[in-house]
């Protein structure tokens, strides 16, 4: 079972936020579970929320199950590492664990192993694709049908 967590957050130090700590205490959520800021919301350089989000870790089996686009897995990972501040650790790859090593040199070696893994499954899609186009081709040549059989009604 996963452990949830619940945030609130008011505008200035005299709002009231009982609205939202009910409605968060009708979903199970205890007190210890509950994060609060009461400061405006204009940006999220809150002390509650920072708190919160870096309690949060996504495990990922490997880089290509969160996906095969290159550009889009840097994109993701610097969202989540270093603008959320959300750990992300990928079991298949130990170098992969934004938990530990949090230093120039361990940052500098996971971006360069995350930098090759995202290109080696951007690839690997592109592989596919061919392959699929191939065995698509060979089929057609050789007189099969492609596709699901339309039903005549």
């Amino acid at each position: 079972m996963s452990k949830q967590y619940g945030y609130i957050r008011v505008s200035t130090k005299e709002q009231n936020d009982d609205r939202q700590r009910v409605a968060l205490a009708e979903i199970g959520l205890k007190k210890s579970q509950i994060y609060i800021d009461k400061q405006s919301g204009m940006n999220f350089n809150r002390p509650q929320y920072i708190k919160l989000i870096q309690k949060l870790v996504l495990y990922i089996k490997s880089i290509d199950r969160m996906g095969r686009n290159y550009a889009e897995i840097q994109q993701q990972w610097r969202m989540f590492a270093k603008e959320k501040y959300i750990s992300i650790c990928v079991p298949d790859m130990q170098l992969l664990d934004t938990r530990r090593d949090k230093d120039l040199t361990g940052t500098l070696i996971a971006d360069i192993v995350l930098q090759l893994l995202s290109y080696v499954a951007e690839t690997e899609r592109t592989m596919i694709r061919k392959r699929q186009a191939v065995g698509d081709c060979c089929s057609e040549s050789a007189g099969k049908n492609l596709g699901k059989s339309k039903t005549v009604i």
